[in-house]
């Protein structure tokens, strides 16, 4: 796990989802995932908003032209853990189709501008993966 992701995980888990910096007012979860091909956990930081009792991510890559290792996690393995607030629990990912994909995609370009510019420079279509409690 890089550096810049273990601050923001630790300081998530100390401030109940709060964190500043880059994230600072936007609302984070942090998956956790089973890595495709290791086998291992995976933890990472998402920015996420909830939609008709969801939680709506988006496998941006800040724009990269491939997708996060964690969306070929979810591929592989579609039950994760997600914390959100100081709540834990076990969700069932689903990536978004066609005309909800763009829908969902918008809320979030919406909500933080930096996607509008993943979507211009990314090269490829983003996924948006929801989230929906398992129990």
């Amino acid at each position: 796990m890089s550096d810049f992701n273990a601050k923001v995980i630790a300081e998530f888990r100390g401030n109940e989802g709060k964190v500043g910096g880059y994230f600072a007012n936007n609302t984070l979860l942090l998956l956790h995932t089973i890595g495709a091909k290791s086998g291992k956990p995976r933890t990472n930081p998402v920015v996420t908003y909830e939609d008709g009792g969801r939680l709506v991510i988006v496998a941006s890559k800040g724009g990269a032209p491939t997708h996060p290792d964690w969306y070929y996690n979810i591929l592989a393995n579609p039950e994760v853990e997600v914390e959100f607030g100081s709540e834990k629990f076990r969700a069932k990912a689903a990536i978004a189709s066609e005309p909800e994909r763009s829908r969902l995609y918008q809320g979030m370009a919406d909500r933080l501008d930096a996607f509008k510019e993943y979507r211009e420079k990314a090269g490829r279509v983003i996924p948006v993966v929801t989230l929906t409690r398992l129990g």
